[in-house]
């Protein structure tokens, strides 16, 4: 087997279907061995009613695995223990990927015996606008502190599997944010990176989803477990000085602008406030100097001071 497409699902029912046409016609139109790997985290709708229906029509190799421990980070280190492919693609349930993914990304990593390969991705939102996310490219100068600033979820990577469980990766379990928590520390690992800078995967910003909820939920403030275990992980690979101005920026990004928003939504939210100010003092206590906030407008460079003191 080349491939493992890995699938968390938890009651995923409503895009399930589209999400797994979508890799059959990936997989049909590539020559590439592939296998399904469906990890069921207890789902109580039809979900895996959906994946029988799919495995009785589709010549697709599915393999569904029950997973007992609840969260997509679980489910991830689930399936990738259970598989023993070349290469694995973690995809959400709730996304679809290209028709031309698994031939590109496959060659991709096979010519360049790459140990992650990096794919563009649409992100669509309700309405169906959409923007692009581009892959950060090898060729790129000094293309590791892009890759350390960018914060990608895992569904825009293939990992050589090989590679990932000599490592020990593993995502954390419990928490949102799971994939902050690790991604951007891969690339330390590393120098075998490719990159497809096309849109192969399609990530769908759907409002029910585990990061974009209509009520308040505890689980988001799991941003700052999630940036102390990243933090860990660079001192663990010595790294925190060579990194200082791209953590510094993904600690701020991510504090002060993304997160800030689900604190300012919600009235809890707003020890989320005071907890920012307590881990930039605690981490990176002159980050108003850091080099990439300067360089973005002072629109933004304002906003952000002012999030800061909310």
């Amino acid at each position: 087997m080349i491939l493992s497409v890995i699938i968390p699902v938890y009651n995923s029912g409503k895009y399930l279907y589209r999400c797994l046409e979508s890799v059959f016609r990936a997989v049909a139109l590539s020559k590439v061995s592939t296998e399904v790997v469906i990890v069921d985290n207890g789902s109580s709708d039809n979900s895996m009613e959906i994946v029988k229906d799919f495995m009785e029509k589709s010549p697709l190799r599915i393999t569904v695995l029950q997973c007992h421990t609840k969260g997509a980070a679980a489910a991830r280190n689930f399936g990738i223990s259970k598989v023993k492919s070349k290469y694995v693609w973690f995809v959400d349930a709730d996304d679809t990927i290209a028709e031309k993914s698994v031939n590109l990304l496959i060659s991709e990593a096979e010519s360049k015996k790459a140990d992650i390969v990096m794919m563009g991705a649409s992100r669509i939102y309700k309405g169906k606008h959409s923007d692009y996310l581009s892959a950060v490219k090898p060729t790129e100068p000094n293309f590791k502190s892009r890759f350390v600033r960018y914060g990608a979820g895992p569904w825009q990577f293939v990992f050589n599997r090989e590679w990932w469980m000599r490592h020990g990766f593993s995502f954390a379990e419990g928490m949102i944010h799971e994939d902050m928590e690790m991604i951007s520390a891969l690339i330390l690992y590393t120098d075998n990176f490719a990159a497809v800078d096309q849109p192969l995967y399609f990530y769908y910003q759907n409002s029910g989803s585990v990061l974009h909820k209509k009520a308040w939920d505890p689980h988001y403030l799991d941003i700052f477990p999630a940036l102390s275990g990243l933090y860990t992980r660079f001192e663990k690979a010595k790294a925190t000085s060579k990194y200082h101005d791209e953590l510094e920026w993904f600690f701020i990004w991510n504090l002060l602008i993304d997160s800030n928003k689900d604190f300012s939504s919600f009235p809890e939210g707003k020890v989320g406030f005071k907890m920012t100010r307590e881990m930039l003092s605690h981490y990176f206590p002159k980050w108003r100097k850091n080099r990439f906030l300067r360089e973005k407008p002072l629109k933004l460079r304002i906003r952000v001071r002012m999030n800061y003191y909310k």
